[in-house]
């Protein structure tokens, strides 16, 4: 029989695990999991974590959430997978007419593909090729935001603006225009989380301005950008850059990979600012976190640009398992218990008892910027020493597990995203063994 230890050292011989220095698991090591139940994984010792950040951010309902499983089971027994080229079958129609009703059909064509880094490559591609359809050939730049994030393939890291992911491959990467954040965390003396989102808007007319005519796109992630440290802007950006991109007759792509399906508070991001962008991009959390899912999804004006008799004006990307009826399925599910159980109702009175538990927070001179959207919470820890501070995130990931968390800040920042399913007491107890690992790690 093989042991944790076997399990162990079997995926460290033949796995190469992603967004990992494997060197590290020298050190470090892997947690083997046996099974997930509600908010709670169990590794092959019996040892719970409670996964505060929904196994990166795609968990909405649980681990072997009984209603999805339920689903898949019956879908199973019907269909597994057929092409999307030539076919179509019930959940990749039904999952494409709840979305867009969700929209208030103003989004009403839903492009699918697997992953979320796909559906930035699609909206990319579909925004520089609809303007090429329309005769604009000059429109081929993208514009994207400090410290933003789209996913790791070649088209949507070249709109990424995290060094760690692009410097091993910029000679391979296409220039994109970066303007100035909106993160909220920027304030100057005096300065609102308004100003600073407004003095970010100036930075993107600037730029609008000055490459008019040439500028396809403004890739943006609305509320909250997540890989940066969960930086948080002002609403009244994302209505400033609906303004702009009218004015200047440039596409607006919404990146709600992570921010979308009730983490910010409302279902899409961008409803918090009451505009709609031109693409807005889905994946995460759409299928509760258990199968590979994205999309985009996009007006009627971008879809009638491809529309014609000619196929080398059609949109011809593909990817083999584009549409799964699982991966629908299991989506469908998720769409069923939001309705069912009223979760962004009960998700802001969550939101509040996170603002609660960690109130003390505020007034710890060890801790900036403590900050808040819908159901994503985060502070930024104040570390002097370098070696310690470089060192913060693995040593703070470490302590978590000790006390059965799974956190991963990102740098000094320590954030919580955990699944709408919490009840009163997990919250509790995420918070006390929260202050526990970080009175531990700094000291």
């Amino acid at each position: 029989m093989n042991t944790k230890n076997d399990w162990v050292t079997r995926s460290l011989q033949h796995v190469w695990h992603p967004c990992t220095q494997m060197q590290h698991h020298e050190t470090v090591p892997l947690i083997p999991v046996s099974h997930g139940c509600g908010a709670w994984l169990y590794d092959m010792d019996g040892k719970r974590y409670l996964d505060a950040i929904s196994s990166w951010w795609v968990n909405l309902f649980g681990h072997a959430n009984p209603r999805i499983n339920a689903a898949l089971k019956d879908q199973l027994d019907q269909l597994e997978h057929a092409m999307l080229a030539g076919f179509t079958h019930t959940p990749v129609i039904e999952l494409s007419e709840k979305l867009t009703a969700l929209t208030s059909h103003q989004l009403g064509h839903c492009f699918y593909a697997s992953d979320g880094a796909s559906a930035v490559e699609i909206a990319l591609k579909m925004s520089f090729h609809s303007w090429r359809n329309l005769g604009k050939t000059d429109k081929q730049e993208f514009i994207c935001i400090q410290g933003s994030y789209h996913g790791e393939t070649v088209g949507a890291l070249a709109v990424t603006d995290v060094s760690l992911f692009r410097e091993a491959y910029g000679p391979m990467l296409q220039k994109a225009h970066v303007v100035a954040s909106p993160d909220a965390r920027l304030a100057q003396e005096g300065e609102t989380a308004a100003d600073v989102a407004l003095r970010a808007a100036a930075d993107l007319e600037r730029v609008l301005q000055q490459r008019e005519g040439k500028v396809a796109a403004v890739i943006i992630e609305p509320l909250v950008q997540c890989a940066t440290g969960m930086a948080m802007h002002d609403p009244v950006y994302l209505r400033r850059l609906r303004e702009l991109c009218d004015q200047y007759h440039v596409h607006l792509i919404a990146d709600e990979i992570a921010v979308g399906c009730g983490r910010t508070g409302t279902f899409f991001a961008c409803e918090s600012a009451q505009i709609w962008p031109d693409f807005l991009c889905l994946s995460k959390g759409i299928s509760g976190g258990y199968l590979p899912l994205s999309l985009v999804m996009t007006t009627d004006a971008i879809y009638q640009s491809f529309y014609d008799a000619d196929v080398r004006r059609g949109f011809l990307h593909s990817h083999s398992y584009t549409g799964n009826p699982l991966a629908c399925r299991a989506a469908l599910a998720t769409l069923a218990i939001f309705t069912e159980d009223d979760v962004l109702v009960q998700n802001r009175r969550k939101a509040q008892m996170f603002a609660d538990v960690f109130a003390s927070l505020r007034d710890d001179p060890r801790v900036r910027h403590v900050r808040q959207q819908g159901m994503i919470f985060a502070f930024d820890a104040i570390v002097a020493d370098a070696e310690k501070a470089a060192t913060f995130s693995r040593r703070f990931f470490s302590a978590a597990l000790q006390q059965e968390l799974l956190m991963r800040p990102i740098g000094r920042s320590v954030y919580l995203m955990p699944p709408y399913i919490l009840n009163d007491d997990e919250i509790a107890l995420l918070a006390q063994k929260t202050m526990k690992v970080f009175e531990q790690v700094m000291a």
